[in-house]
């Protein structure tokens, strides 16, 4: 029976290291029935649940599933039945609902043998290692906990050893000494007799340090799948890299110009505050062709509809003098009485930034959008897309999709999913660069309007 793999995405960011494949911005059960119909091995249904409380998280992932089930039940009744691979990709520094979403697909579509936790992101320099997951900071190993992502005000935790993640975020429903640990002589060795032998849901912890290390794994967990393992996961993106085996990309990286619709200058719109970004935002602004147009978020709610429309305004103006924007918000995080608040607040400046990614000049050559949640809402509401093709990648890490080409405003736009948490500082500057290319021939705009 034919596989396909299923990715419930929490952020737009989980095709950081594929191409080829749908990303799904709706999930009734003829979209899906669409997604299961591609070409493609893989496809993509971005939840967005990240920017969610549990119990919305858990509603939305359960109305995926149901959706899902009813789309497979469709193509098999067709006599074209498909055996899913189901990932729920979640962020690669331990951020996310665990266990709620996981939880919710083995109650719509389980049961499951096992259910995996293989956080690596070697473009983002996650690696694990005797089940500590690290993050590489100057070419060093540093404990995610001991990173700015373990204080997340949401998702903050303790442990960077995932078996006490586990108990952790599971409160005590699953211990550590339960979680079934496959360190990296199990992942690089002969694991098949293991994975044959797990059953009732086992949780199990998954090291790897390289892409031949989950590639290698990956190879034995469909071996198990064709003996009739049904396994879930929870992953970072360099699983999909594994499971998919996709060939290089047909565009390089270096040569991402070449989708720029006419050479014409972009739009740059920047939601996420985590410090990196922060970093690359100031390197962007150094930029010739950029120019600056802050989002003050202390005006908002009440002033949301004047911040809208002068922003519309400049960015207009900016573009027709031949300028790349770069849309930001503030970069002082606020503080909330609880959760709740700052979710709604998230909301509100997302909100905010596509009321104006909706009145962007239709004659953008490119719009690169930075951090996932604003990437989520860039691709489902300021762009109203249903689904998108994974172009490849620009940069480690950083997707191009393409809106469609009858798009009522933006046909064939290529836009870049820019995860805040990826790259150097120089990172969102090199993306701007290589999309600029197509532009290296005409004069320096910005040049010209500073003389």
């Amino acid at each position: 029976m034919e596989n396909k793999i299923i990715v419930i995405d929490d952020d737009p960011t989980g095709s950081q290291t594929v191409h080829g494949c749908l990303l799904l911005t709706r999930w009734d059960v003829d979209t899906l029935v669409e997604g299961l119909a591609d070409a493609s091995p893989l496809f993509f249904v971005l939840s967005n649940t990240r920017g969610m409380d549990a119990a919305r998280a858990a509603a939305v992932t359960r109305a995926i599933c149901v959706n899902l089930r009813a789309a497979l039940d469709r193509r098999a009744a067709q006599g074209r039945a498909l055996q899913p691979i189901l990932v729920s990709r979640s962020d690669s520094t331990l951020r996310g609902h665990y266990p709620v979403e996981t939880d919710v697909i083995s109650e719509t579509l389980g049961p499951f043998d096992a259910h995996f936790l293989v956080p690596a992101f070697f473009e983002g320099g996650r690696v694990t290692r005797d089940s500590v997951h690290y993050l590489m900071v100057d070419g060093k190993p540093v404990p995610v906990a001991e990173t700015e992502f373990a204080k997340d005000s949401v998702f903050g935790y303790r442990h960077s050893f995932l078996p006490d993640y586990v108990e952790e975020k599971t409160a005590g429903r699953i211990r550590a000494g339960e979680v079934e640990r496959f360190v990296l002589a199990d992942v690089r060795g002969d694991a098949l007799p293991r994975l044959l032998a797990l059953e009732n849901n086992a949780c199990c912890v998954v090291d790897a340090e390289t892409q031949a290390d989950l590639n290698h794994f990956a190879a034995q967990l469909k071996a198990a799948a064709s003996q009739g393992k049904r396994f879930l996961f929870r992953s970072g993106a360099s699983l999909l890299t594994a499971l998919a085996a996709l060939p290089p990309q047909p565009v390089a990286a270096e040569d991402m110009a070449a989708f720029v619709r006419e050479g014409r200058p972009g739009a740059v719109v920047v939601g996420s505050h985590v410090q990196k970004t922060t970093a690359q935002l100031h390197e962007l602004l150094n930029q010739p062709g950029i120019a600056p147009l802050e989002i003050d978020v202390a005006q908002l709610p009440e002033g949301r509809a004047r911040i809208v429309e002068e922003a519309v305004k400049a960015a207009a103006s900016l573009h027709a003098q031949g300028l790349t924007p770069a849309i930001y918000t503030s970069r002082i995080e606020r503080q909330f009485a609880d959760q709740q608040q700052r979710l709604a607040f998230g909301e509100e400046v997302s909100g905010t930034l596509m009321d104006i990614v909706k009145r962007l000049p239709p004659t953008l050559g490119f719009l690169i959008s930075k951090g996932g949640i604003t990437s989520n809402d860039v691709l489902s509401d300021g762009l109203a897309l249903k689904a998108s093709r994974v172009l490849g990648q620009i940069l480690a890490g950083c997707s191009v999709v393409k809106c469609p080409d009858d798009h009522p405003r933006h046909p064939g736009l290529p836009v870049v999913i820019f995860p805040g948490n990826v790259g150097d500082e120089s990172a969102l500057a090199t993306v701007y660069q290589r999309l600029g290319r197509s532009r290296e021939v005409r004069s320096d705009p910005a040049r010209q309007a500073r003389a």
